[in-house]
């Protein structure tokens, strides 16, 4: 997918005003994620992407690789991500927490369903809520559950 097709998905999808805010939640996502993310994926992940927005997420990658001196990425849960998304696009939590939805949606269509499936894997569950690969899975293991519960509860 080219990089100006990317950012109107994601302008489109976060509902933002401009391509402006559209290129800033899309650094500031694809950077957050690359910490969390182990310093090889990552890297995968950015062949994948148009120059620029590899640039932001194999730069985010080598900072935090070298800063926990390992390749497992960072740990943290959805609160910190969302804070570091809102810091870097200058935004509030909550609007953070939408456009890395438009955001991570737009990279499910842009990665191979392998290297997105991987990504899935290396995340915790709240994060991975927000791949329209991990609400399916999500939504197929609440299904499962409700089926095995009988309709108790």
């Amino acid at each position: 997918m080219r990089h100006d097709e990317m950012i109107g998905k994601v302008q489109a999808l976060a509902q933002l005003p401009d391509r402006g805010s559209a290129e800033r939640a899309a650094h500031a996502v694809v950077s957050t994620l690359s910490e969390r993310l182990p310093s090889g994926l990552a890297r995968h992940v950015a062949a994948q992407l148009p120059p620029d927005m590899a640039a932001a997420m194999r730069e985010a990658a080598d900072a935090s690789a070298a800063a926990d001196s390992g390749a497992a990425g960072e740990r943290f849960g959805l609160t910190v991500f969302a804070g570091r998304i809102a810091d870097r696009a200058g935004t509030d939590e909550d609007t953070a927490l939408r456009e890395a939805a438009a955001v991570m949606e737009v990279l499910d269509a842009a990665l191979a369903p392998e290297l997105t499936e991987r990504m899935a894997g290396a995340l915790p569950a709240d994060i991975r809520d927000l791949l329209p690969v991990g609400r399916a899975t999500e939504n197929a293991e609440s299904s499962e559950s409700t089926g095995r519960a009988g309709g108790q509860g």
